[in-house]
């Protein structure tokens, strides 16, 4: 048996509502309907293909949040398709005040945040496999510039 891919995530969050507007107004998501008796909203990616691909169900205001660097999930990574949706993404993690970093691995372009609850996650832009290079049996971490890889990468074909 073999997984081919992460089809959707949940996360549990302080208020449902806040996080949906964040992940409506940081990502572009839209809500489908909300189930009945729960405090859940479901959201879907508009170029995705998925039912839905995030989850989020409120346990109040007072839920304690995990600290930094225990066990658990540490971050979801959101893949784009173009270095252009990259900036764009860029430039509204900033002004949501999300943004907490960026890097650069050499097979991908990858910008971090936090949402409201601050569940972290990640949006990255994939290099087309054919220029992955000495990076393909590395784990690279380096410092992103943005502006030069829209510059070399710019109106490259969608992955898909």
């Amino acid at each position: 048996m073999a997984i081919t891919r992460l089809n959707h995530a949940v996360l549990f969050v302080r208020d449902a509502d806040a996080a949906a507007e964040f992940y409506r107004t940081a990502f572009g998501f839209t809500e489908l309907s909300r189930p009945q008796g729960m405090r859940a909203a479901f959201m879907r990616s508009p170029s995705g293909g998925n039912h839905h691909d995030l989850g989020l169900f409120e346990v109040g205001a007072d839920a304690p949040r995990p600290p930094r660097g225990s066990v658990g999930l540490y971050h979801l990574a959101w893949e784009v398709d173009t270095i252009e949706a990259l900036v764009e993404m860029d430039r509204s993690l900033r002004e949501l005040g999300a943004l907490t970093g960026a890097s650069d691995h050499g097979v991908s372009k990858s910008l971090y945040g936090r949402d409201p609850d601050g569940n972290e996650f990640e949006v990255m832009w994939s290099v087309p496999r054919e220029a992955w290079g000495q990076y393909e049996d590395e784990a690279t971490v380096m410092p992103l510039n943005l502006e030069a890889e829209l510059a070399r990468w710019g109106s490259a074909p969608p992955n898909r």
